[in-house]
Parts: C-alpha cells; sequence; structure tokens
C-alpha cells in the first residue's frame, strides 16, 4: 500500500502492530479508501498469511441464504438443500475470513456471529451441534455503525464486539502529498499490465489533480489513471485533456455579485486565481487561444505572455 501521509502511515502501523495477534478488526473509511487492501495486507503480515483468506461481501448475501452462505448447512435444512455444504467459515478455518460491508449482514445473522466472536462455534443450518473453528475475523464497513445501532439496523453487543482494534483509513482528499505518489505506482502498474507507455503530466495538470478533492478516493484514482493511459499512451496531458469534472472540482470559490468580482474572507493567491482562469478558459474553447483570450477580454498577445510566465502549453 503506498502513501507517506502521516494519517495513513499511523495506519499502517497499528496494521502491522495487530497483525501480530489475532485479535479482531474493524476497518472502517469512506468507500474506495482502500479496506480490502488493508484487510489484505494485515493478513499477509500475520502469522496465517499460508492459511486461506476468505472474503464475503456481506451486501450481496441473500437474506434468506445468509446463514448458510456463512454457516454452512445440512443435507435437508431447507428446500434446495439437496446435500451438506460448508460455509465460508468452515472454508476459513486456520485462517482469516474478511467480513466486508458488514453493516449490510441481515439482523438474524448478527446474532450467530456474535456468538461465534465469543465462543468460537458456529452450528450450521439444520445441525442440532455446533463445532468449533479457528478463524480469525476483519471486518469493513463504509457506514458509521454507531448510528446504525442507534437505528436498530445493528446488534450493539456486536457492534462492541467488532470494535476490539478499529483501523481507520483517511480519505484521499486528507492524504497531502500522496496524489502524485499513487498516479506513478498505478500508472506503471497499469502500463505493464496493458503494454502501453506510460503518460505524462505536466506541472499545471498536476497542480489540479492535487486540488481535486477525489470523492471516490483510490478507486477513484486509479480509474482515472487507467482511463489516460489508455486514451494517452506516450503523451503529455495537458489541463485541456482532463474530464470536466476536474475542472469545475477546481473552479474558484469566490463570489460573483451585480457588482462584480467580491473578494473571499480568507483572501486569494492572484497569480493561482489568474493561472487558474487561463486553463478554464482554454479547456472551455478546447485550447483555442484567441477564443480564450476574448473569455478572458484580453489580446491574443497578452494570453501568450502570461500563458509563458506560467508555463501553461
Amino acid at each position: 500500500m503506498l502513501g507517506q501521509a502521516p494519517e495513513f502511515q499511523s495506519v499502517l502501523r497499528a496494521m502491522r502492530i495487530v497483525s501480530a495477534t489475532d485479535a479482531t478488526v474493524l476497518v472502517t473509511g469512506e468507500s474506495g479508501t482502500g479496506k480490502e487492501l488493508l484487510a489484505k495486507a494485515l493478513f499477509e503480515s500475520s502469522r496465517r498469511r499460508d492459511k486461506p483468506f476468505v472474503t464475503v461481501n456481506c451486501a450481496a448475501l441473500p437474506v434468506q441464504l445468509a446463514e448458510s452462505e456463512l454457516f454452512g448447512h445440512r443435507k435437508g435444512a431447507y428446500t434446495g438443500a439437496t446435500s451438506d455444504g460448508i460455509g465460508k467459515m468452515q472454508a476459513a478455518n486456520g485462517g482469516t475470513l474478511f467480513l466486508d460491508e458488514i453493516g449490510e449482514l441481515p439482523l438474524q445473522v448478527q446474532a450467530k456471529l456474535l456468538r461465534f466472536l465469543e465462543t468460537g462455534e458456529c452450528q450450521p443450518v439444520g445441525q442440532p451441534m455446533s463445532q468449533r473453528v479457528d478463524v480469525r475475523i476483519i471486518a469493513a464497513t463504509n457506514r458509521d455503525l454507531s448510528q446504525a445501532v442507534e437505528e436498530g439496523t445493528f446488534r450493539g453487543d456486536l457492534y462492541y464486539r467488532l470494535y476490539v482494534v478499529p483501523l481507520e483509513l483517511p480519505p484521499l482528499r486528507d492524504r497531502p502529498g500522496d496524489v502524485s505518489l499513487l498516479m506513478k505506482g498505478l500508472t506503471e502498474t497499469l502500463a505493464a499490465q496493458y503494454s502501453l507507455l506510460p503518460p505524462r503530466y505536466s506541472k499545471s495538470t498536476m497542480k489540479i489533480l492535487n486540488g481535486y478533492r477525489w470523492p471516490g478516493n483510490v478507486r477513484e484514482l486509479k480509474n482515472f489513471c487507467e482511463r489516460m493511459l489508455i486514451l494517452f499512451s506516450g503523451r503529455t496531458i495537458e489541463p485541456t485533456n482532463l474530464p470536466s469534472e476536474f475542472q469545475q472540482a477546481v473552479a474558484p470559490k469566490a463570489t460573483v455579485t451585480s457588482d462584480g468580482f467580491q473578494l473571499p474572507d480568507q483572501g486569494i493567491r492572484m497569480d493561482e486565481l489568474e493561472a487558474n482562469l487561463i486553463e478554464q478558459a482554454l479547456y472551455k474553447t478546447a485550447g483555442n487561444r484567441s477564443r480564450a483570450a476574448r473569455l478572458l477580454g484580453l489580446s491574443r498577445d497578452t494570453l501568450l505572455y502570461r500563458m509563458k510566465k506560467y508555463a501553461i502549453a
């Protein structure tokens, strides 16, 4: 997992410490922050790394079959159970079970999971006796489970049993400096996968990308790198090549009134504002400098001078 931001490194340090134990771990964070990657890294650093790592997407479990999927069933336990079936819990015996989107687990199955966490025993559907399995649980969610407890959609006792070692992944917008590092690593990996030359990013483009808030986090960044690699392999990517959402997201946050431009309370950086407006004008005109100059109320020569001043290609 790539990242040098202090908030991210703090999570990795905690992960390495807890990987030496069999403690239950709850990984939280916004969608796309890399919760499953962290769970796999924890598993690969643990003493169970040579044993199974089984993943369950709790949001995709059919409510009627969730218990059977997790804990297994015996022949004849329900209509359609024509033979014995092992559950994910038994399949992970000796290793680790990763319960992704744990907040979506049906309430009726939550009680059985709680019992397993407390006793190490699970009971297949239709079997009168419980059986012991040796499984480490790592759970993940992008939901606020404490709020879900208040709303009655998640058991409070299970929440506190899962909340032994919480690891919260920070969103990408709170990881200063990591965008460039991640882009380099992701692009190199994808370029090898597609056998394509990686694109280059101009300074003005990187300025926009570093200022973008990345609401989809690392997943969005990976998809962006893949798109740019495919469309601009071996070329230099300029601001005008970026998708529209990037231009809109970094537009100046100042307000405009009938009296003209209103200075924000926090102030502005004139050079950054001017460069940003020039880049926006070029984007809106698909790089046509004469039209961009007219949008900005400048002569073409003045626009070219200022583009040179701010190293805008």
